[in-house]
Formats: C-alpha cells, structure tokens, sequence
C-alpha cells in the first residue's frame, strides 16, 4: 500500500531501478532511506552490534541488488530479511563464544542502542522505544518492528518473518497494546495519577481497512 507521500516513493523507485543500473548516487540515496530503519530494526536484535550487523547486510544487498525485483516497499522488506538473517548468524556466533554474551533464544531481551533519529511510538525518544519493544515476546516484537519501525505492510513483514499476514497483523496489534499498557505503567508511577490510555492509543494500533494495525505508513 503506498502512503500519502507518493511522490517521494515514486523517486525512490526511480533511484531503485537506476542503482540497480548501476547509478552510484542512486545507491546512496537508497541506503539513506533504509539504513535507518535497518539500524533500528537490528538494534533491538544485537544491541550495540547494529552498525557491524547492517554493514554485512550492505554487502549482501548491493552484491545481489541487479537480480531483485519489485519496488521499493519490496526492497525494504527485502533488506530487511538480509538483516534479519545476518543479525541472528551474529547471534548464533555470539553465542559460541566462551563469553558472557547471550543466546540467541535471548534475541530480544538487550537493550536497544540506535541513531538519534525520533521513534514515532507516542513521542518517546527512540533508545527508549526500541528497549520497551525489545522486551516484548518475540514474535510480538519482530512484527512491531517491522510495521512501525522499518515501514512495512503486513504482507512484506510476513514474508520476512514467513509468516502470514494475518498472524503479523495480530502480533503487531497484541505488541503494541502491551507497550500502551506498559506506557500507562510508567506515567502512573511517574505522576500517580495518569488514566491508563485505552488500546489501540499509539500510533499505529487501530484497525486499518484490510483489518490490519494500520502500522504500514508510520514513521
């Protein structure tokens, strides 16, 4: 589903197509529009690791870029999946390693470090969202993260995760209930007297038309 800024979706498919050419500046204004999104998406995953974990994911996608097909919601969900794949070998390595480090079963208990950019889960500041998300269950978490904050619809977050769509829709809406209950937590304890928000308060948590979180085109 395309979102209401459709212009500059339109020349990010133009720049996909010309990178794919080879066009070097169309590369890097590619990589400006999904690199964020992969360094919070596997900051949750790996922690402080994300920058080491999305620089092997690159490597990958501009090696098989001439061969993807599909536009650029495609190719977001597409490198989304080469970091998926690349954070949980890191993971698998980690674990292996005679150290401290945690499992792999751990995924998504460490604490989130991203870049500075705001998170648009409600207005807190994104380090804190993505530790919040990252303590949700995983399949809750993954699918969160990949509706809000790497862009997708329930479609391509499936196909990342392979999973249906409607068991992405439901994870993403139980996920973000459970961070809306949560949120209400903190600011009673904060204030003590905070009315708890009713779910489905955070951006994104209401049904859309396809009877999904309506996550697709948030930021």
């Amino acid at each position: 589903m395309r979102r209401k800024d459709a212009g500059g979706e339109d020349d990010l498919d133009r720049a996909l197509r010309a990178a794919q050419e080879g066009d070097e500046e169309a590369f890097r204004v590619l990589y400006r529009d999904v690199q964020p999104r992969l360094i919070r998406f596997t900051g949750a995953l790996v922690g402080a690791d994300a920058e080491d974990v999305t620089s092997e994911a690159w490597l990958q996608i501009a090696r098989d870029l001439a061969a993807f097909r599909g536009d650029i919601d495609g190719f977001r969900g597409w490198a989304a999946t080469i970091a998926r794949h690349r954070a949980l070998d890191h993971l698998r390595r980690r674990s292996r390693r005679p150290t401290a480090d945690a499992p792999a079963e751990e995924l998504l208990t460490l604490a989130a470090q991203s870049d500075t950019e705001a998170l648009a889960l409600d207005g807190i500041a994104t380090e804190e969202a993505l530790r919040l998300i990252a303590g949700l269950p995983r399949d809750q978490a993954e699918a969160v993260l990949l509706r809000v904050v790497v862009g997708l619809d329930a479609k391509s977050a499936g196909k990342v995760l392979g999973k249906r769509p409607g068991a992405i829709r439901t994870a993403a809406h139980r996920g973000l209930r459970r961070l809306s209950e949560r949120l209400a937590g903190t600011a009673e304890a904060v204030s003590g007297a905070v009315p708890a928000p009713q779910a489905g308060t955070l951006p994104g948590a209401g049904s859309d038309k396809s009877g999904g979180t309506g996550a697709e085109g948030v930021r």
